[in-house]
């Protein structure tokens, strides 16, 4: 059952990331559009750090998912390893369950701040694009996020209750 979980969250997650590249590739042909235009014809793209800075926001968020299933994240262990095996198992219990929370309080912070600023129709400083979508966007890319949390919280939980026997 797992196993299931584990591979929706990889297949959601491998999805996600495509979509964050996407946004990376946007990225690298506005930087290459803004200077070719201000070198060459004096003619910057207009609202090019506007367009940049949600770009980052989307690519950031968007593969966010990946990077913790293939667990590409920073980690310091070295202390922890010096513990015995079920210490050890009780220590990740805890952390991936306070990650879960901090992950979850995003989400759901991430979505008030979307409705905030679809209620003040909030923007962009200089080429006025909406805030919102981006906040919802965020918010709905920090769910593969909260599953991968849930499925390694539980993969330790199974191995706590082996590791019993």
């Amino acid at each position: 059952m797992l196993d299931k979980f584990a591979r929706f969250n990889e297949t959601i997650a491998r999805w996600t990331t495509s979509a964050g590249f996407a946004a990376v590739v946007f990225m690298i042909v506005l930087t290459g559009a803004d200077v070719v235009g201000t070198k060459t014809m004096r003619l910057p793209v207009p609202g090019a750090l506007d367009m940049m800075a949600l770009a980052q926001l989307v690519a950031i968020t968007l593969a966010a998912g990946m990077t913790l299933v293939e667990r590409r994240h920073v980690s310091v262990e070295f202390f922890v390893q010096l513990l015995p095996k079920r210490l050890q198992l009780l220590i990740e219990c805890a952390v991936e369950l306070l990650s879960l929370a901090l992950f979850l309080l995003l989400v759901w912070r991430l979505f008030q701040l979307g409705y905030f600023q679809q209620t003040g129709n909030e923007t962009t400083p200089t080429i006025r694009i909406p805030l919102a979508p981006f906040a919802y966007l965020a918010a709905l890319a920090l769910v593969p996020v909260c599953l991968v949390l849930v499925q390694r919280f539980l993969a330790l939980l199974v191995s706590l209750a082996g590791d019993e026997r």
